[in-house]
């Protein structure tokens, strides 16, 4: 069995171009369900979503009110808005105008499937996600971040670094491989894990209805 249920990732700045060389690398198949954030604007068409499409061998949808999240695909949050996940799957969307989309994904995949989610956080500014690490780790989730050194903009995966809850920080295509193995590989998911910090774990997850 998958050790992972579902995989969040944030990215902002920089992210368009990092989600493109990412999804490139993912395998036809996964066991986990992949939900995407990124920073954007509104569009009539969203660029972001068909240049993921036109990249990924695996199905790539825009997620909608009331949707089921699945296995092998690649769900993407709309612009200007932030997924919130309930335990039964189902998704609730919610407006955002303030480009902090990850954190309410972060939290609530953590208190919906607590230590069968593994979180990632790639090139962006400003801390969006940071919080969100945090959830995750404290539900025993795993979480990884892009190295700050090779991201377009450093805000982001720092941010969730200094939180103390990030248990790998690697180069992007790195990443994205030891995303395929922890999800994929038997026994893979419970190498090298970082401690919780104390501190952190005075924000235990949120129950979400």
């Amino acid at each position: 069995m998958a050790a992972f249920d579902v995989v969040c990732m944030a990215a902002s700045m920089g992210g368009v171009v990092a989600y493109r060389d990412l999804v490139r690398l993912l395998p036809e198949t996964s066991p986990a369900a992949i939900v995407l954030v990124q920073h954007r604007t509104l569009r009539d068409r969203d660029a972001f979503v068909d240049a993921l499409r036109y990249r990924s061998v695996l199905p790539v949808r825009l997620l909608s009110e009331g949707d089921r999240l699945s296995p092998g695909v690649v769900h993407v949050v709309p612009a200007r808005s932030s997924a919130v996940l309930t335990a039964a799957d189902g998704v609730r969307l919610r407006p955002v105008n303030d480009y902090r989309s990850a954190d309410p994904l972060f939290t609530s995949a953590a208190a919906a499937f607590g230590p069968r989610v593994l979180a990632a956080v790639l090139t962006g500014r400003l801390d969006d996600a940071a919080l969100g690490v945090r959830h995750v780790k404290g539900a025993g989730g795993r979480v990884l971040a892009q190295e700050p050194a090779t991201a377009a903009a450093s805000g982001m995966p720092s941010a969730a670094i200094a939180t103390g809850c990030v248990d790998f920080v690697l180069p992007l295509p790195v990443l994205a491989h030891a995303l395929v193995s922890l999800v994929m590989a038997p026994g893979a998911a419970n190498m090298m894990r970082v401690a919780l910090p104390s501190w952190a774990t005075a924000i235990p997850p949120v129950a979400v209805g």
